[in-house]
């Protein structure tokens, strides 16, 4: 079993791209690697991710793209980019330059879907308060597992207390991902 101290500074380094301090122990590609692993594999970010509009592969670029220069410490060529690919077949840079461009134009056209239904007035209606206060809780989440790193006795209670966070905003979002969570109650 993995200790409750390793989850969380586990967690910090997912909802943290401050991972440039780990290049000088590893290659870039390895490193960046690492860091994709543990993210998709973060039981938060399955849940996020499969209920989001970009498939794995593009989730997997847009994260290459926005990690590989923090974690480089240099701008990278979308070729080089493309080498940081979790895949173990070569993937050519066009292919990679594709999945980006589709991963982006989710992610703007999501951001348009926020934008037009608050322009409606939509986000005045009580059936979205439940996804309001899942990201409510993601925030305060990401907030108390930064605040394990900084404080540096790991109080049994602050631990247990980021344990219970984590399980309610899985629960929360696992129930608001169902098609029928906006419907009328």
């Amino acid at each position: 079993m993995v200790p409750q101290t390793a989850i969380y500074l586990f967690v910090y380094k997912i909802v943290s791209v401050k991972t440039r301090l780990e290049v000088g122990k590893m290659p870039v590609k390895e490193s960046v690697q690492k860091w994709l692993i543990r993210s998709i594999n973060d039981p938060i970010v399955k849940i996020l991710a499969k209920n989001s509009n970009l498939t794995k592969i593009q989730l997997e670029s847009l994260l290459i793209d926005f990690l590989a220069a923090n974690i480089a410490g240099k701008t990278l060529s979308n070729e080089e980019k493309s080498r940081l690919r979790l895949s173990k077949a070569e993937i050519s840079r066009g292919a990679f330059n594709r999945t980006l461009k589709q991963a982006r134009k989710n992610v703007i056209q999501s951001m348009y879907t926020i934008l037009l239904l608050g322009y409606l007035g939509v986000f005045n209606n009580t059936r979205l308060d439940p996804y309001l206060e899942a990201a409510s809780k993601l925030h305060e989440y990401v907030s108390a597992c930064k605040g394990i790193l900084t404080n540096n006795e790991l109080a049994d209670e602050h631990l247990r207390i980021v344990n219970m966070l984590r399980r309610e905003l899985e629960s929360s979002l696992e129930r608001l991902s169902g098609s029928g969570a906006l419907a009328e109650m």
